[in-house]
């Protein structure tokens, strides 16, 4: 874990060895343009931060961007909105406003949506990339922001602690107050507010989640290594560190693709001029040893008949290049268009393999083949998605630091500025190999954590303290995406809808400290919080709504002996169904796969052992001809791993709901459980798992 505090001084002090990122001036110099508000990023949450502030009224606004497009990975690929996994009844203002303009345009052109932003459900939100475009520039173009693209960011200058003027490739920008809405932190780190970037050791918050995460089973019979005892091209270290400590890596960066299958609207995936297929022998050995059913990413279905491909959580391989993106935050524009174009080779290079080699199932092959980038979408950038996913970036070091504690506790704040409700969901950090050599692991990814028998993560309160630096540092620059949080905490603030909101308060603050001419940390709250709800902000929590009441033949857990773990404690890896069609069942219904997604699916148990002894291990589900006969169920008891396969086509035991799969001596503590749908027949079902003593 690398904690950088850039102070002046320390800038002045290597003046000889290294750039200087902050320029001191005792008086500030005439800048080519000046505004009242400066804001440098136009990521969502930067084009939020832009409206937002010009919506104050008699204020300049200009929103300066690196990039030669407005709107971030929404206006580049990313069109399944993350909202659906959160409490939509608190992500309003700008969030909600953006998405009734997506859903009015498909309106106007006869398209009926499958989903209503007036209803706050759990439905995915979706929508094409120009439209999402086209949305960002009727709002900056209603509001009056001006727009400079390609302007990539050289130096801050700073009058004390308040930057002066920012200059870029083109020319200067004056302001009054600054916000960076850039994934990385640039603006924050070169005006020498000290930042983290990397993971924590568990230690420094008491986070459970922080240091190495193995979530994910190791995979076996894949050997990590070529002829001569080298790891081979994707994997990224002989060892993963130690459990506890942390580090200066980051989760995997990938591309969001707008694909589609449309014969009449599709541009074909191009063999990368620079493939080499020995680059992707680890995944010619995995699916060799582990046959998909699918293609090694995920689709989500788009209006137009498009597709948005992303990176497999789940996955164990998938279209994040691991361990290519931990240079990325502190390279220079050059360094990371090189990164850029190493992740878009590794990508189409994965693509081709996926379409052509033999080692691939045919079907998947063909499917692969029937696949293109949209005719339709971004041809300014050859159908390629121009911005990287950038999971995360530099995290700034300022008056509140967001925790774990603060996001499971849902901590309350009283300087509110909105409430952040997305899982805390990370994706891999690195691929190692296994102790004995003869597989590898993923290491660092956090699945979901949800409130239990809930599809949403925990709801709290970001409080305005971690977007503003420590006054000393700065006392005129807002930071609402690259904001001050743990890498534990930002796994669940970092998508765009909970950025969006972000970066509209962030917006209205700088307005009102740039109106009033006071450092952003003496802004009154109570009066920002006005502004904020005038602007349609929910600065506060609701309670949930009550779970519906189980039928009068569901099965309460307290009614069941032993220790009982219903589905929804189970942590999920991919997208399982909820149904309530066979019953009885215990509490509230039980998870299917849908007889879909093939190895992508797992439901992870930790039961907790109170005394060691020898245990019958039940699992509830519906028998029906049309379950799978071989549900993998792999129990991991003191480092040993241990698979049997489960026939659900087979009748529960008599008088019950459960059918015996198993019986094990388990240890005092913690046994992880594991039902995978990998390589299954039919239909996987998981209602709850029992664990009896042995009579």
């Amino acid at each position: 874990m690398n904690d950088r505090s850039r102070s002046i001084f320390a800038a002045v002090a290597i003046a000889l060895a290294a750039p200087i990122s902050v320029t001191l001036a005792a008086e500030p110099p005439a800048a080519d343009r000046n505004y009242d508000v400066v804001v440098f990023g136009a990521t969502p949450g930067g084009v939020a931060a832009a409206v937002a502030a010009a919506r104050e009224k008699e204020l300049s606004v200009a929103l300066v961007e690196p990039q030669d497009i407005v709107g971030g990975v929404m206006s580049s690929g990313l069109s399944w909105s993350d909202s659906n996994q959160t409490d939509r009844r608190v992500l309003l203002g700008l969030f909600e406003e953006i998405h009734e303009r997506i859903e009015a345009k498909y309106e106007e052109r006869g398209i009926k949506l499958p989903y209503q932003v007036a209803v706050k459900d759990h439905s995915p939100w979706t929508y094409e990339p120009h439209v999402a475009e086209q949305v960002f520039h009727e709002l900056l173009s209603e509001a009056g922001v001006d727009i400079f693209l390609e302007e990539e960011l050289d130096k801050v200058e700073k009058e004390g602690s308040s930057i002066t003027r920012i200059t870029t490739n083109k020319g200067a920008f004056g302001g009054k107050t600054f916000i960076d809405a850039t994934y990385e932190g640039d603006l924050m780190a070169k005006a020498g507010v000290p930042f983290a970037l990397g993971r924590e050791r568990r230690g420094k918050y008491g986070e459970t989640l922080a240091g190495r995460q193995y979530p994910k089973s190791a995979v076996t019979g894949v050997n990590p290594y070529d002829e001569n005892g080298n790891l081979l091209p994707l994997m990224t270290a002989q060892a993963a560190g130690d459990v506890e400590a942390g580090d200066d890596r980051v989760m995997v960066y990938s591309f969001r693709l707008c694909l589609t299958k449309d014969p009449e609207n599709r541009v074909p995936i191009q063999k990368p001029a620079n493939y080499d297929p020995a680059r992707y022998e680890l995944v010619r050995r995995f699916v060799a040893a582990h046959p998909p059913k699918r293609l090694l990413f995920d689709l989500y279905p788009l209006p137009g008949d498009k597709l948005d491909g992303n990176n497999s959580i789940g996955g164990q391989l998938s279209i994040g290049l691991v361990g290519g993106c931990n240079e990325w935050c502190e390279a220079s524009y050059e360094k990371r268009r090189q990164i850029w174009q190493e992740h878009r080779d590794y990508t189409e290079g994965l693509f081709y393999f996926m379409a052509n080699d033999p080692s691939m199932p045919e079907q998947l092959r063909r499917e692969m083949q029937s696949m293109g980038y949209c005719r339709d979408e971004l041809a300014k950038w050859g159908h390629f998605p121009p911005v990287l996913y950038v999971r995360e970036g530099r995290r700034m070091l300022g008056r509140y630091v967001l925790t774990q504690r603060d996001v499971l506790e849902q901590l309350p704040h009283e300087d509110s500025i909105g409430v952040s409700s997305f899982p805390i969901d990370s994706h891999d950090v690195q691929r190692v190999p296994t102790k004995d050599g003869t597989g590898y692991v993923n290491e660092g990814t956090i699945f979901p954590v949800r409130v239990p028998g809930r599809r949403v993560g925990y709801a709290y309160q970001v409080p305005y303290r971690a977007i503003t630096p420590q006054q000393s540092d700065c006392d005129n620059l807002l930071v609402p995406v690259a904001l001050s949080a743990s890498h534990v905490a930002l796994s669940s603030v970092r998508v765009e809808p909970t950025w969006i909101m972000l970066g509209q308060s962030a917006g209205v603050a700088a307005a009102m400290a740039a109106k009033q001419e006071v450092a952003v940390q003496e802004l009154p709250y109570a009066d920002l919080r006005k502004h904020l709800q005038a602007q349609g902000q929910a600065l506060d929590t609701l309670p949930l709504p009550p779970l519906p009441a189980p039928p009068a033949d569901a099965i309460p857990l307290a009614k069941l002996e032993g220790l009982v773990l219903d589905d929804s404690q189970a942590e999920k890896v991919g997208q399982w169904s909820h149904s309530t069609n066979f019953r009885p069942y215990v509490e509230q219904g039980y998870l299917h796969d849908g007889n879909e997604s093939k190895g992508a699916l797992q439901l992870v148990f930790h039961p907790e052992i109170a005394k060691a002894g020898e245990y019958d291990v039940r699992l509830a589900y519906s028998p029906h001809p049309t379950r799978a006969a071989n549900v993998p169920v792999t129990f991991e008891i003191d480092g040993q791993r241990q698979t049997i396969m489960v026939d659900e086509t087979q009748p529960l035991d008599a008088g019950t709901q459960f059918r015996t799969i198993a019986t094990l001596k388990l240890p005092k503590g913690k046994t992880k459980i594991t039902i995978s749908n990998d390589g299954t027949d039919g239909f996987v079902i998981c209602d709850a798992l029992q664990i009896v003593p042995k009579k």
